[in-house]
């Protein structure tokens, strides 16, 4: 009998290798996933870390032991296998720990079409299935067969995003030696950027800094280099780079929100009156912006599976989140950060205004960015925040997420408990910066009071 639950999360699996995830695990995991998922075959694909081809491969193993077939992409960024089973409209499953350190790996499943698998919606069933043991197939195996698809991925994107008539820009790209390393220089081959590349040697040890562009720490390097270079922006991926941060031209981050707002714009000039989706911690910029731009703004929870099923339930266009996720319809609903920088670039270069003064139009507010309170009683520590908070003129609160309060000069927090550890996570916006740290400071005086 084999224990997955501590590798099982929300929306993936995820562990430390040879202590909690082998290829005996994974060999099973295939095995599962197949039985959930049926034929005729499953594409998958991998990062660069050292363990990932092994993990593959063992993968493959346990699907093609159930008599189903293997399509292998190799070296893959995630956007680029959400893309080989929406192309194919075959099941994937992708290896990789994103930005997780180095002794980490994990495994990103989908069903055809690129839709998602989380603990909801098939995760929990291949966790029991492979406790109780898979059963055995006894027919004939299935066959593993090769297929490189970047240069097909590359063409898709460039496809959905024209860049050819945008003035010269030059950019720097902080891969993370990451994917973005991989994938970068054939997507922006022959386009008029000057891609000025950083970390695009593929190596899971993360040598230069985490591949994990939340981290401001991670930011750094991506910054010296365009005030160095005179870079119009500069781009950083995480490690499996399906979400990109941007930095302008003066090396300031620009927020994943003004991000969303940008790139919803954009969707909202293709199909007007479109359904944009913003999770509940995004700016309320960005809501005020799709609607004043004849979009419908919807909100959600947080975390890409309620995103994707809302899009595919209203046929929603785009769809964006604080962490710098973004999801689009015309992507088989995935998120891929690389389309998302594209639309930058192509908003970017189709002006001359600089990115800090076009971002401008899509900053209205102060934000705190996500601060978190290790606390043992999460929700008696929500409870005296809702106490606190709920008897002020004209504040509204709602639980669709954690618990969110907007009071009447239109601020507002989010405070939510982590799934997997004994964390708060608050995020406060307001007018500007003062209101911002005033509301920050008196809601933390209350989650660690």
């Amino acid at each position: 009998m084999r224990d997955l639950s501590g590798i099982v999360k929300a929306y993936d699996i995820r562990g430390v290798v040879g202590e909690q995830l082998d290829a005996d695990a994974v060999r099973d995991i295939g095995a599962a996933f197949t039985r959930l998922v049926g034929g005729p075959a499953v594409v998958v694909g991998h990062d660069m870390r050292e363990s990932s081809p092994g993990l593959a491969e063992a993968f493959a193993e346990g699907v093609t032991g159930q008599g189903i077939d293997v399509v292998e992409i190799g070296l893959a960024s995630t956007d680029m296998l959400y893309f080989a089973s929406g192309k194919l409209e075959l099941p994937g499953a992708m290896f990789t720990a994103s930005h997780n350190p180095a002794e980490y790996n994990g495994i990103k499943l989908c069903r055809s079409g690129a839709a998602p698998v989380g603990q909801d919606s098939g995760l929990s069933e291949i966790q029991e299935l492979v406790a109780h043991g898979v059963p055995e197939f006894l027919g004939a195996k299935g066959s593993v067969t090769s297929r490189d698809m970047v240069a097909e991925y590359s063409l898709f994107l460039r496809e959905l995003v024209d860049l050819r008539g945008i003035r010269p820009l030059k950019v720097v790209v902080d891969a993370g030696n990451g994917m973005g390393g991989h994938t970068v220089p054939t997507v922006f081959e022959g386009l008029p950027v000057e891609v000025v590349p950083m970390y695009f040697e593929l190596d899971g040890t993360f040598p230069n800094h985490e591949a994990n562009p939340l981290d401001p720490a991670n930011l750094v390097d991506l910054q010296a280099k365009v005030r160095e270079v005179g870079a119009d922006a500069g781009l950083a991926f995480d490690g499996d780079a399906d979400r990109c941060f941007v930095v302008d031209e003066r090396a300031e981050p620009v927020a994943p929100s003004a991000i969303t707002a940008l790139v919803a714009v954009r969707e909202l000039a293709k199909e007007p009156g479109g359904t944009i989706i913003h999770n509940l911690i995004t700016s309320k910029a960005v809501p005020e912006i799709v609607a004043e731009h004849g979009g419908e703004p919807m909100r959600t929870r947080v975390g890409h599976s309620f995103i994707k099923q809302t899009m595919a339930e209203t046929g929603a266009i785009f769809g964006g989140e604080h962490s710098a996720h973004y999801y689009f319809r015309d992507f088989w609903r995935a998120d891929s950060g690389m389309l998302a920088a594209l639309h930058v670039l192509a908003a970017l270069g189709g002006q001359q205004r600089p990115l800090s003064e076009l971002m401008a139009e899509y900053t209205r507010y102060a934000a705190s960015g996500e601060i978190n309170s290790t606390v043992d009683d999460q929700q008696e520590r929500m409870r005296r925040v809702a106490e606190v908070f709920g008897d002020r003129n004209g504040a509204r609160a709602d639980e669709l997420d954690g618990l969110t309060v907007e009071l009447a000069d239109g601020s507002w927090f989010n405070l939510r408990p982590s799934n997997t550890e004994p964390l708060l996570r608050l995020n406060v916006e307001a007018r500007d910066t003062d209101a911002m740290a005033a509301l920050r400071d008196e809601v933390l005086a209350v989650v660690r009071g």
